[in-house]
């Protein structure tokens, strides 16, 4: 298999695992997932182009800041199908059970909802919700847009560098098939080319949201090998639906 092929196979893996993009059927084995967590910021891409589209159409339709940031809220959930606010959800369950490592790692695994997912997933859209009505600049939207790809940049990375709690599931599938030296390069690359952007953007706004990026993902390193031993598909998606709220948070603050 030619490197083009490998790489275009994996892209379309990487966009039918973790998108609702239509893709081409493929043979999901090892050797054609290889590179795929190369292309995981790509969906971050295309979610960061449709938000851009979405904040210059409603600024042509006059829109109010209410339809304009309940909108750009969706974008992001109806493009990943929801799988990393699943993640999410899971996590803030296990995380609120206080229960031993072990049994934490079971609730993840556990398809049913608990209260405390219900409750921390409304706070989140609450605050999601409220800092994104706080943008108004076309910067902002600019520096957001490119956080998709940073956040999805870092998680990536994580995914070949820290250790995997489990033996199964989707996170270890992609992890123990990646080509670790070449898809954590790749992905290091695209962190600093998202920073370089941020900065071209604009400066301040740039590094207080590639910092809090940073740090939500220093908070992450240490909860999952505090409380978990390791990381996991779920601990993956919580870490990047923090990410984002955190950089739109930050967006609105200092922008």
């Amino acid at each position: 298999m030619t490197l083009l092929k490998s790489m275009i196979l994996s892209l379309i893996i990487a966009f039918s695992t973790y998108s609702k993009i239509p893709m081409p059927r493929v043979e999901w084995s090892e050797k054609n997932r290889k590179y795929s967590l190369i292309f995981f910021p790509f969906i971050g891409a295309v979610i960061g182009g449709f938000l851009w589209g979405w904040w210059r159409l409603s600024q042509v339709l006059g829109l109010g800041i209410f339809m304009k940031s309940a909108v750009a809220l969706s974008i992001p959930v109806f493009i990943s199908g929801g799988i990393h606010l699943d993640g999410f959800i899971d996590t803030v369950d296990a995380l609120s059970s206080c229960q031993p490592r072990e049994r934490k790692l079971e609730i993840l695994k556990d398809p049913h909802t608990g209260a405390f997912a219900v409750i921390g997933c409304g706070i989140y859209f609450i605050l999601y919700f409220g800092a994104l009505t706080e943008v108004k600049s076309l910067k902002a939207y600019m520096l957001i847009s490119i956080g998709f790809i940073l956040s999805r940049a870092f998680s990536g990375f994580s995914l070949v560098v820290f250790p995997s709690a489990k033996k199964e599931g989707l996170l270890y599938a992609f992890s123990s098939a990646a080509h670790r030296k070449i898809t954590g390069i790749a992905l290091v690359i695209i962190i600093l080319l998202c920073g370089a952007a941020m900065l071209k953007v604009d400066a301040l706004g740039g590094i207080v949201l590639f910092s809090a990026a940073v740090l939500v993902f220093l908070y992450y390193r240490g909860m999952y090998a505090r409380r978990f031993g390791g990381i996991t598909g779920d601990l993956a998606g919580f870490f990047l639906q923090v990410c984002e709220l955190a950089m739109v948070i930050a967006a609105a603050a200092v922008m």
